[in-house]
């Protein structure tokens, strides 16, 4: 079902037949990154945090952690993750396959900065064996009122 509504958002732009489907799961970074054959930093993780009436989305690189001053800084508030018994409700897409395609009207969707670095990125659609090849500008494209932010870090 979340497969569904993710390739129903993607298809409104011409790319539900992009979605990759794999035998394995695809549920962590690593996962993803040995089912697409990329390295981790190119997977394009969604991290699903609570401000209250509202769920921000935050899709940045598979390497990059919250850094929580900027966070804070961004959006006024602590860092506070939504329980995965939260996430399938209040976003519409369950743990492991959390993406910003087809989600719940209280969801806002937020691009860190980390994936600028790459030509191409690799979000799940809506299950935890799947994926799409997007340019960071493609991914903007397809997520109409996305806003780009800068709340992460990288590794050092």
């Amino acid at each position: 079902m979340s497969l569904e509504r993710a390739k129903s958002h993607l298809a409104g732009y011409g790319r539900a037949d992009d979605v990759m489907e794999f035998e394995t799961s695809s549920a962590t970074v690593e996962l993803a990154a040995q089912a697409v054959g990329c390295e981790p930093a190119r997977i394009a993780k969604t991290l699903s945090f609570d401000l209250g009436d509202e769920v921000a989305l935050i899709v940045c690189a598979g390497d990059a952690r919250i850094a929580n001053p900027k966070f804070k800084e961004v959006f006024g508030r602590k860092a506070k993750m939504l329980s995965a018994d939260e996430a399938e409700e209040r976003i519409g897409h369950a743990v492991g396959g959390v993406c910003p395609f087809g989600v719940n009207e209280e969801c806002s969707v937020y691009l860190d900065g980390s994936l600028r670095r790459f030509d191409v990125v690799y979000p799940a659609c809506g299950s935890s064996n799947s994926a799409i090849a997007l340019s960071p500008e493609e991914l903007e494209s397809i997520l109409p009122g996305s806003t780009w932010v800068d709340v992460c870090k990288l590794p050092e």
